[in-house]
């Protein structure tokens, strides 16, 4: 078979699959229509407070909804109500970070956290809801969970210029899409749903995978991948101005939702459903094909911004193409192996790894800091995207070498 050629998919995957790009290409028309309607330094400040409630939201969680995917012996409505429960109280003890974050982005404290606790607390519990339902539930609840509150964002977001209403439009849009999507969870403290019978849970409780990752593991892990994520748009804010941050982290929100799509449908399936042995082994094609997908959507954007689809004030993004490019072209091959560690037993050595190549990341932000008058933003962005792009083009090879016992 050809490594190009497409591999052939589980029902499951296909539904997560198109799911997953319905949701996601929602998300691009949501980022379009943001690079259209508002300026670089709206959607900079945008990008700081969502980024920082993300990294609050995310390091709350610790990987809860991998975990919840991953042990698929334990009751998912148990497991999603405590996964929920520890999340905040774990969220609580974070707080102090947030504030340092806000701080160091010199942003107005009262209104933004208030913005970032809203939109963390609804974005926790969308992210365990996906997980929650691709376990127990139907077809159409999996497409309606993921597709649902994006759709309601860009709606919202449309309204909100439509109506040529003054207040944070941005903000608004984002958290009504994230609390729409957290209704999805509420079947955790209802009865048995129909979605999946005690025999399906009996077949996956014989799949020889699990998380069983330290808790302090999962945190650290968590913690390591969330600051790096936070610490390049706060970097690059202070040292470069709201509007180069804007079109990276623009960028950033457009080509990464590749990665996420393969992330989503292939890893996460494998993870919550038995896949036959035929549709195994497909990784390096999926990663290829989500190589493609990133090339094609840059070739859009050049075509966006020399037709004049968007404003002028976008041509600064063409610095950052490329070099994104790559680094997202690296994460869509690690993302299509990111299930074999936990069917390997080799989950902790995957969070050591992933610690790792985040560590070398570090470097590559900061090290320029220490020389600014010979770094700009565009050398600084390659340097840093080739580092991660050989970082988990690195970790694609060790995971790839893993052979799965499913």
């Amino acid at each position: 078979m050809s490594l190009f050629s497409l591999p052939k998919l589980s029902s499951t995957s296909k539904t997560v699959a198109l799911a997953s790009v319905l949701s996601f290409g929602t998300q691009v028309v949501f980022a379009l229509l943001m690079l259209r309607w508002f300026t670089p330094q709206e959607v900079g400040e945008f990008s700081v407070i969502s980024q920082i409630a993300f990294f609050w939201m995310t390091l709350a969680l610790a990987q809860a909804p991998l975990t919840l995917l991953a042990n698929v012996q334990q009751s998912p409505h148990s497991a999603a109500r405590v996964a929920w429960r520890d999340a905040l109280i774990q969220g609580v003890f974070l707080s102090p970070f947030v504030v340092l974050a806000l701080w160091l982005g010199h942003i107005n404290f009262l209104p933004a956290f208030a913005w970032i606790f809203g939109i963390a607390f609804f974005q926790m519990t969308w992210m365990l809801s996906q997980s929650f339902v691709l376990r127990i539930g139907s077809t159409y609840e999996q497409v309606l969970v993921r597709t649902l509150p994006p759709m309601v964002a860009t709606f919202a977001i449309t309204l909100g210029v439509g109506l040529s209403w003054e207040g944070p439009t941005l903000l608004a849009s984002a958290l009504l899409g994230y609390a729409v999507g957290a209704w999805g969870l509420s079947t955790a403290w209802r009865s048995w749903p129909h979605g999946k019978t005690a025999s399906d849970i009996e077949l996956n409780a014989a799949i020889h995978q699990a998380d069983n990752r330290s808790s302090h593991l999962r945190f650290l892990h968590t913690f390591v991948d969330s600051l790096l994520a936070t610490a390049i748009v706060i970097v690059w804010q202070r040292s470069y101005g709201t509007e180069e941050t804007g079109w990276l982290s623009a960028l950033l929100r457009v080509l990464g939702f590749i990665p996420a799509v393969i992330h989503m449908a292939w890893a996460q399936v494998n993870l919550s459903r038995k896949i036959d042995q035929a549709n195994q082994n497909h990784e390096w094609r999926l990663g290829l094909w989500g190589c493609l997908a990133v090339l094609c959507l840059v070739a859009f954007g050049y075509l966006a911004i020399h037709q004049s689809w968007l404003s002028h004030h976008w041509v600064g993004t063409l610095n950052y193409v490329w070099p994104v490019a790559v680094w997202q072209s690296a994460a869509c091959l690690s993302a299509a192996f990111s299930h074999r560690p936990f069917q390997t037993n080799s989950e902790t050595q995957f969070s050591w790894a992933c610690i790792g190549v985040a560590a070398v990341q570090a470097l590559a932000l900061l090290i320029p800091l220490a020389f600014p008058d010979s770094w700009n933003a565009s050398a600084h962005i390659h340097l840093f995207a080739f580092i991660s792009a050989l970082g988990l083009l690195s970790l694609s090879l060790w995971m790839a070498s893993l052979k799965s016992n499913r």
